[in-house]
């Protein structure tokens, strides 16, 4: 999808601020929602790519006006909603609906750490044949999709080289819709950073992409 929300190699938009020690969360709230899109997820409603698309959705001045977990928090409110798991009027009173549906069984701490289990299949799976081996030259597609997808804006339609083939995952871009895991080969992708931002880049430097072998053409 394209959107704000894809901000790789976009310019103006200031330096990254590293921050010495940074704590795992700024304040406890965030804690809590962390653990709260956690344990929502164990429920099954949405998957992980799902999730992450809600947040592609959210309009172009929220994205840039929230803080990291205050997304969260919104795409929760909104996927809670969109799945009937909770109502507007329970999100604005924070009382029970009484002609809303109940979740039965309710989740419990010890579903939810049975369901939060990895469940993630073997990334080594000889059915799934690769589509390109390492050391091989491939392009980047130059694709615009409406949808979810985990190929960066300033990729496409740039060469680079198979560096190494991680295995067979879910493909986040169909996952993301309920149209099947399509699993498939991920690979780590070297581009020159000139391939990328121009001849005023450092000759020295590249950066390496995690794709899938449907963002890749032989180049």
């Amino acid at each position: 999808m394209n959107g704000v929300h894809d901000m790789g190699g976009l310019q103006d938009m200031g330096p990254v601020q590293r921050e010495e020690e940074e704590p795992v969360f700024h304040a406890a709230w965030e804690g809590r929602i962390y653990g709260i899109s956690s344990s929502l997820r164990a429920m099954g409603k949405w998957n992980l790519d799902t999730w992450r698309h809600q947040i592609e959705l959210l309009p172009p001045v929220d994205y840039l006006q929230t803080t990291y977990y205050e997304r969260w928090l919104k795409i929760n409110e909104q996927l809670l909603v969109k799945h009937g798991l909770v109502t507007p009027m329970e999100l604005a009173t924070g009382t029970p609906d009484p002609g809303s549906a109940k979740v039965v069984p309710a989740l419990t701490a010890a579903v939810a750490a049975r369901r939060l289990g990895r469940r993630i299949p073997s990334s080594h799976d000889p059915k799934v044949t690769p589509n390109f081996k390492v050391g091989e030259r491939v392009c980047a597609r130059n694709t615009n999709p409406m949808g979810h997808t985990r190929l960066p804006r300033y990729a496409r339609g740039k060469v680079g080289a198979i560096a190494r083939d991680h295995g067979v995952y879910t493909f986040p871009d169909t996952n993301a819709h309920f149209q099947g895991e399509k699993r498939q080969h991920v690979y780590s992708v070297s581009f020159s950073a000139r391939e990328l931002w121009g001849e005023q880049a450092s000759p020295r430097d590249s950066v390496h992409l995690d794709l899938w072998d449907d963002y890749l053409e032989h180049a």
